[in-house]
């Protein structure tokens, strides 16, 4: 996919008839929902304003940040999953890690996401505000979702489940007793079969999370990630993409180059036109 130039952008713009930017990540923050698998978020200022003061009255604050790749809305790179010592593209795992990062499939290799995003909004199309915990999503809900509008090459899927809904609940949203709505292996193949450059979803791990068994087994994971060389994006929020009754965006997002890493915190936006949105 090229680059777009202003002009291009310009153009777009004009054609969309004016543009609302809707978040669709989380914010980082202490204390949010976290997987077990991973180390969690901390922020922590090291300097406050009056704890040094030039001799013009001036002062700066700053923060350090600890987190996990794989923390809060992010993007998984291909080297985040092996099956059977291998990744993506039959590449040896230990050997494409030896040195403390991979040499192979790294998060920094990954181009920006600035392309058409589809909405299949599963809650909707079952007439629940939410998904119950554990419900897994066929491949017949997400043809049924997308209708005669499914992503394709070089696009992004948005799977609609409600569970941010219960962001405010960390036990609740990461739900190892409860389980966790998501995809089935079987979704998974079709979502790769369409094309589809990456599968953005809302919960904390994309995969259908039975109750009491948590991240121990993610199949869908091994499908897009090993097997079918697609990205994966989590915990993201669609709920006001939902509201505004839009199917399909101008999606952007971008990870950070970090080198040899597995993940990467993004901050995903979609881009909708005023009218789509209600807005005149």
């Amino acid at each position: 996919m090229t680059t777009p130039t202003t002009d291009s952008l310009t153009a777009l713009q004009a054609l969309l008839g004016g543009l609302r930017t809707i978040e669709l990540g989380q914010p980082l923050e202490n204390g949010m929902p976290c997987s077990p698998s991973h180390p969690g978020f901390r922020m922590a200022l090291l300097r406050r304003h009056g704890d040094r003061v030039n001799a013009q009255g001036g002062s700066g604050a700053n923060e350090l940040i600890v987190t996990g790749g794989h923390v809060g809305t992010h993007l998984d790179a291909l080297c985040h999953a092996a099956i059977d010592g291998h990744m993506f593209g039959g590449v040896d795992a230990h050997a494409a890690s030896v040195g403390g990062a991979f040499t192979v499939h790294g998060v920094d290799t990954v181009r920006p996401f600035l392309c058409r995003g589809v909405l299949a909004d599963i809650p909707k199309l079952l007439g629940v505000p939410r998904l119950e915990p554990g419900f897994g999503i066929t491949a017949d809900h997400l043809r049924a979702a997308f209708g005669d509008t499914v992503p394709g090459a070089d696009e992004v899927a948005l799977i609609r489940t409600g569970w941010p809904q219960l962001y405010h609940d960390p036990a609740a949203y990461v739900g190892h007793e409860t389980g966790v709505p998501g995809i089935t292996a079987e979704a998974a193949e079709y979502l790769a079969d369409t094309g589809v450059r990456a599968v953005c979803s809302d919960t904390i791990a994309t995969d259908q999370i039975l109750p009491g068994v948590g991240h121990a087994a993610l199949p869908a994971h091994g499908v897009l990630l090993v097997e079918r060389g697609v990205h994966i994006m989590e915990v993201l929020t669609f709920e006001e993409l939902a509201a505004a009754g839009v199917r399909e965006v101008l999606y952007v997002a971008v990870p950070l180059r970090i080198t040899g890493a597995t993940g990467s915190p993004i901050r995903p936006l979609a881009l909708i036109s005023g009218e789509a949105a209600g807005v005149r």
